[in-house]
């Protein structure tokens, strides 16, 4: 029986955590960042199937699709997260300076 629980309402590092603990419970913390890469990318392969499935509907959004494409958009975000904690970064202060940054581009 799994211990793992995402609180209500979680912060970005919230989710880092949840993430950190799912790898240490289902036993992946031996995972290179090599194997969470090539993961990564398959993920993002199986996300651009679906897409390419989603968005060739055209009545309204067949209901399996979009779960589909949540599903693996959430199979990204986790990769993510366990790439990040491998390198112990903190995703949400990452994002935020990173987004301070770009506050102060000019986007064309």
């Amino acid at each position: 029986m799994s211990k793992l629980h995402l609180k209500a309402n979680p912060t970005l590092q919230d989710y880092q955590q949840y993430v950190r603990d799912m790898i240490e419970e289902r036993g992946f913390k031996d995972e290179t960042i090599q194997d969470l890469l090539m993961l990564l990318m398959e993920e993002c392969g199986e996300l651009a199937r679906a897409c390419r499935k989603y968005t060739s509907i055209k009545s309204d959004a067949n209901r399996e699709q979009q779960e589909n494409l949540q599903h693996e958009l959430a199979d990204i975000l986790m990769y993510v997260f366990a790439i990040a904690n491998k390198y112990q970064l903190d995703l949400e202060k990452a994002f935020r300076d990173k987004e301070e940054i770009n506050k102060q581009r000019i986007w064309k």
